[in-house]
């Protein structure tokens, strides 16, 4: 066997001590309560599927996780907490595609979402619902672009608030059918189904949970979903795509910790994310919601992440939104 040169010898003992540190910190990890901080507040979706995927981590884990609800604009506050907390696997953070909308959406937010992150897995994926009054004339997402041409401007859309993703989901439409009808923000979901109701707007775009009712009751009809595939939960509803060639929206939650957390201790917790999200349980509840509970490699998170923060920018820029 080839000796080692005293200088190849130097390295992999200075190699072995940065790395042993770092090993013995995964192994003694977790060694007290986990904050998990959230940009939203509680309640919601985000929340209720959240605190169910750190109640079965905290079970893998042997330590409490404690979910603080950071809610505020751009999620920047709740950013801080995360990125200014020691690295060391003892605070976490929700990523969401939120995130990468703030990007485009701010001039200049007081830290980087993608340096600032160390991603760990996605949590889950949900898309947008596209719906009509039941007693509208449009019986279908073809039913709507139809009559949008022959009127330009002269059709509304509901959404929530601009820059969200469901309002940016609904300029996406716009753009790629090449419509032209007017996107009315509203305060919430509530909101827009009145306006629905009244026919004040023709087509509302929201989640999936957000709309269950209105869905369940009948007085919703769901003309098309965002996903490049057709939803499990509306599985006879055609995705946009299937109208409208190449829409595709698909929202995400993640699992990220502060930039420098040790790589022992993001592979055991993407680990644990992997045994959590096949649970039958956590699936079945997340399905409720709409959510598929799916995990990814810190790659396939990061890759998504800054796809998205590519593909709002585009749409934020196209559709004249100024930044905040």
């Amino acid at each position: 066997m080839k000796s080692l040169t005293r200088r190849q010898f130097s390295r992999g003992v200075a190699a072995a001590g940065v790395a042993m540190p770092s090993i013995a910190r995964a192994q003694t990890y977790p060694s007290r309560p986990i904050r998990f901080v959230l940009p939203f507040g509680a309640g919601g979706v985000a929340d209720i599927t959240s605190r169910l995927a750190a109640e079965k981590l905290g079970e893998k884990l042997g330590q409490r996780l404690v979910v603080e609800n950071q809610p505020g604009p751009g999620g920047i506050a709740a950013a801080r907490a995360v990125t200014t907390a020691a690295p060391d696997g003892h605070t976490l953070a929700l990523l969401t595609n939120g995130t990468a909308i703030s990007v485009a959406l701010y001039k200049s937010l007081p830290f980087d979402p993608v340096k600032d992150f160390a991603p760990i897995s996605a949590l889950g994926t949900f898309d947008l619902v596209f719906a009509t009054n039941a007693d509208s004339e449009f019986k279908t997402l073809g039913d709507f672009i139809k009559v949008a041409r022959e009127k330009p401007g002269a059709l509304n859309v509901g959404t929530i608030t601009v820059g969200g993703t469901q309002n940016l989901g609904a300029e996406l439409f716009k753009s790629s059918a090449n419509l032209n009808f007017q996107i009315v923000p509203y305060r919430g979901t509530p909101e827009i189904i009145v306006a629905l109701l009244r026919n004040d707007v023709h087509l509302m775009v929201d989640f999936y949970a957000a709309m269950k009712g209105g869905l369940t009751d009948g007085k919703l009809r769901p003309v098309g979903t965002s996903g490049l595939a057709r939803a499990s939960y509306l599985p006879n509803v055609p995705t946009v795509a299937e109208v409208v060639p190449g829409y595709e929206v698909t929202s995400w939650n993640g699992l990220a910790a502060p930039a420098g957390t040790p790589a022992p201790i993001l592979d055991r917790l993407n680990a644990v994310m992997r045994e959590i999200l096949v649970i039958p349980e956590v699936k079945a509840r997340y399905a409720e919601f709409g959510v598929e509970a799916k995990a990814s490699s810190p790659a396939e998170l990061k890759a998504r992440f800054e796809a998205d923060i590519k593909k709002w920018a585009a749409v934020i820029e196209k559709a004249g939104i100024p930044k905040q």
